[in-house]
């Protein structure tokens, strides 16, 4: 069988101003053919399908556009999406069951009224035999973990969320057996993972950030894993834990990544049961990063031949201020697109005030929001909750404006 792995799409990211609606699209285009091209059975979408709770209506129309599509490849029997900690639970589950006629099964929080077992069998072959079972873990929040934990009293909350994750994956694991131990079976998973590279564009989403979860605890249970949250592709100590990472560059860290997904064969043979391949995602915006004193900015400014790559600099000379006024001017004149000017912190010259200040062309619009709720100190956390929603629904119609 042949399973395609990805994650991370962040469907409706507004970047630094710039929406990414062109680059998804490009990206949602290729990985319909390539499906089609490798025959896949199974395709596994390990949460972040939008970057918001509140997506705007583009990338919802992307997102079920896409699925429509999929819909109509012979080759496809099943796709499984689950929810990240970007996604919000109402917007995945509200057409939950209508998918289900198209073989799309979304899984949004893993609680007990959710079947996360999901058993892969021929198609159109009544009372077909079951050939793979995945374990479709989504992001677990706070509530589902501790019902893994039914009777235990643990005060530590890194430690209630080690455990109650191990012991989530181990009751998982357990019920496919349950079905059947001779067949593959794959689990899918949205959280951190000891020992993986992370980039700038990614949140802590458990209390002390990583958890104590490494690649040989799941490959020990499972056939293959597969991961999202963390944007770069990559292995987890085993062949068969890994991320897929995310399609597209969603930070300029990430400028130097080639963008992947994870192509799975589970073959009957003993000898090579799992076998991996990274299919390369064709890259449709250039991010780039220019470091250096003013010379070496200009310099290489004059070098860029692309004139959509979307620039950040980080300036490191004596006159920082005149430094960045002269790169911007220069940007205007070679009509290049600069999203963001950086002072290197290290520079003496800047007063400590300077030093602790985050320019506004490092946050997102929702993060500025979030840091000046922070300053009111808010205690009731459900009028906090409310009030970032309200916001997020009025940025989502401003950019939804934008598009009309």
């Amino acid at each position: 069988m042949r399973f395609l792995h990805t994650s991370d799409w962040h469907l409706g990211q507004n970047f630094m101003g710039k929406s990414r609606i062109e680059e998804h699209k490009a990206f949602l285009f290729w990985l319909l053919n390539t499906i089609k091209e490798n025959n896949i059975d199974v395709l596994l979408v390990s949460g972040d399908i939008f970057d918001t709770g509140t997506p705007p209506n583009y990338a919802l129309e992307l997102y079920y556009n896409f699925l429509k599509q999929l819909s109509q490849v012979n080759s496809l029997n099943t796709t499984i999406i689950t929810a990240g900690n970007h996604d919000s639970v109402s917007t995945l589950k509200a057409p939950k069951q209508l998918l289900e006629a198209l073989n799309v099964h979304v899984v949004v929080n893993g609680d007990e009224d959710e079947n996360i077992i999901i058993p892969i069998k021929e198609p159109l072959i009544e009372n077909a035999e079951t050939k793979a079972i995945v374990c479709a873990v989504p992001f677990l929040r706070d509530s589902v973990i501790r019902q893994s934990l039914a009777g235990e009293t643990v005060s530590d909350k890194e430690k209630l969320a080690n455990n109650g994750i191990k012991a989530y994956y181990e009751k998982a694991y357990n019920k496919a057996k349950e079905i059947n131990s001779n067949i593959p079976i794959i689990a899918m998973g949205h959280l951190t993972t000891v020992g993986g590279r992370t980039s700038e564009s990614e949140r802590d989403i458990y209390i002390g950030g990583t958890l104590d979860i490494g690649g040989d605890y799941l490959a020990n249970m499972f056939d293959y894993v597969a991961l999202g949250h963390l944007h770069i592709n990559q292995r987890i100590g085993n062949e068969h834990v890994r991320y897929s990472g995310s399609p597209i560059p969603l930070s300029f860290s990430e400028s130097k990544n080639t963008q992947k997904v994870n192509l799975v064969t589970i073959n009957d043979s003993a000898d090579e049961n799992v076998k991996v391949e990274e299919l390369e995602v064709p890259l449709t915006k250039k991010l780039q990063v220019i470091k250096g004193d003013l010379e070496t900015i200009k310099k290489e400014l004059k070098a860029i031949e692309d004139k959509t790559t979307w620039i950040e600099v980080h300036i490191k000379d004596d006159n920082p201020m005149f430094a960045n006024t002269e790169i911007r001017e220069l940007a205007t004149k070679l009509e290049l697109i600069i999203l963001a000017v950086k002072i290197e912190k290290s520079e003496k010259q800047l007063r400590a005030k300077e030093l602790k200040a985050i320019s506004l062309d490092e946050l997102s619009v929702q993060e500025v929001f979030e840091k000046r709720l922070d300053l009111e100190e808010i205690e009731n956390s459900e009028f906090k909750e409310q009030l970032s929603q309200t916001f997020n629904e009025v940025v989502s119609n401003l950019h939804e404006s934008e598009q009309i």
